[in-house]
Parts: structure tokens; sequence; C-alpha cells
């Protein structure tokens, strides 16, 4: 039965990714037949257009401006919200003044501090990473906190009565016992960190396909917006769904 049971829960996650996507496709079209070509293209010269794009040669170094700002800016974000929310999740005082604060900070709409990140780092990749980083870091913090929180006080007096050092408690306690939420929080933090790094790029730079797009937008080139956009959702769904299989195995494991 077990072993049977991962190949029909594949099955059934494709029938309903098959059943999403041609729904999907479908009311794609139909905005197509109501907005016209001036709004959006359809499905299938979107998809024809997208392969062209990925074969042309310009297309290729602004994807990896894109990715390579991205990744530093992921990296970044998940190192110090990881780091600093298990700091303030242990240290419950400071947890409970820094969480307001935290929120307070993450509802400022984040376009209004671009200016001042301009003025530090300059245009370049190091804006890039400095604004995907601020849009991904505080829910890692917040997510890292809570799970810290939340661990149960009998697996410590537990480990405690077993007299496990530092490193085996957190091996076999604090680890297992965080991790779900853990990640929880960096796969949101993957999303906001592409978003933040690709709101930077739109704004304030000189490659990137954020880039790409702006310049598209103000020529109203439908033909690249819609490619690109179809190309970003396609990278975005793709990554976010591997990462909420992993994260709703990790949960289930607790």
């Amino acid at each position: 039965m077990s072993a049977r049971f991962p190949a029909a829960f594949f099955r059934s996650r494709a029938f309903d990714f098959a059943v999403f996507a041609a729904l999907f496709l479908a009311l794609w079209q139909v905005a197509h037949e109501w907005g016209g070509e001036v709004a959006m293209t359809a499905p299938l010269d979107t998809l024809v257009f997208s392969a062209k794009t990925l074969a042309s040669a310009e297309f290729w170094p602004h994807a990896y401006a894109t990715l390579r700002a991205f990744l530093i800016a992921l990296v970044l974000a998940s190192t110090a919200g990881v780091l600093a929310g298990a700091a303030l999740g242990f240290h419950r005082l400071s947890g409970e003044v820094s969480e307001p604060i935290l929120v307070g900070v993450y509802s400022i709409p984040k376009v209004t501090l671009y200016p001042i990140i301009l003025l530090f780092f300059g245009i370049g990749i190091e804006a890039k990473v400095a604004f995907g980083a601020l849009h991904g870091v505080i829910p890692i913090i917040l997510f890292t906190m809570n799970a810290v929180r939340n661990i149960k006080p009998v697996y410590i007096k537990t480990a405690r009565v077993m007299r496990l050092g530092p490193w085996p408690l957190f091996r076999h306690v604090l680890l297992p016992a965080t991790l779900p939420e853990v990640f929880t929080g960096l796969r949101v933090g993957f999303a906001l960190t592409l978003i933040g790094t690709l709101l930077s790029e739109m704004f304030g730079s000189r490659s990137g396909i954020g880039f790409q797009l702006m310049n598209a937008i103000g020529l109203h080139n439908m033909d690249i917006i819609m490619s690109l956009t179809f190309l970003l959702v396609a990278f975005a769904g793709t990554a976010n769904a591997a990462m909420l299989a992993l994260d709703h195995r990790l949960h289930r494991r607790v």
C-alpha cells in the first residue's frame, strides 16, 4: 500500500495540474477574444514567441543578470532571516518587542524605499540584491521566530535529561522541530525576493528581465510583454510547486 501511495499521489497531482492548465488557457483565450491584441496576445501566439525569446541571443544575458542578482539576494535573505529569527525566537523578550516592529516595517510599500537604496548602492547589481533581500528577509525572520517559539518544552527537557550536547541538541531536537515552518518561510521568501529583484530592475537598472519588460511596456510591445511574463510565471510556478511539495512532505513528518 505504501509503495503504491507515491504513484497515486503524483497521478492525482498531475491530473489536477492538467485541469488547472486547461482552465487557465481557456480563460486566457476568452480574455484575449474580449480584449483583443491591444490588451494581450493569444495563448498559442505567446507560446510561439516565448520559444523564439528563449532561442534569441539577446535574452540570455538579461536572464543571467536577473538570476545572479536573485540568487545572491535569496542567499542573503535566507541566511540573515534564519539567524535573526532563531535569535529572536530563543530570546522571547526581544522577539515580542521586535515582532510588531518587523510587521510594521514589512507593511511599508517597498517601492518608497527604493530611492534610498539607489542612493546607497547606485544603479547596479548591488541595488538589485539589496532590494530583493529586503522583500524576502522579514517573512523568513517571522516564520523562523515562530518556529523556534513553538518548540514543545518537553523536547528541551528530555534533551537535558539525556544530557545532549549543543550539536546533538540542534541536530536531533531543534532542527527537526523547526525545519517545516522555517522552510515555509523560505518558500515565501523565495517568491518575494524574486518580486523585489524584478521590481528593482524595472525601476532602476540597465540589465535584467525586469529591464526588458519595462522597455517593452514603454514601446507597448505586447509580444515581448506577454512572453516575458509567461516565462517568469512558468519559472516561479515550477519552483514554487517543487518547494510546496517538499513543504507538505516536511509537515507530514512532524
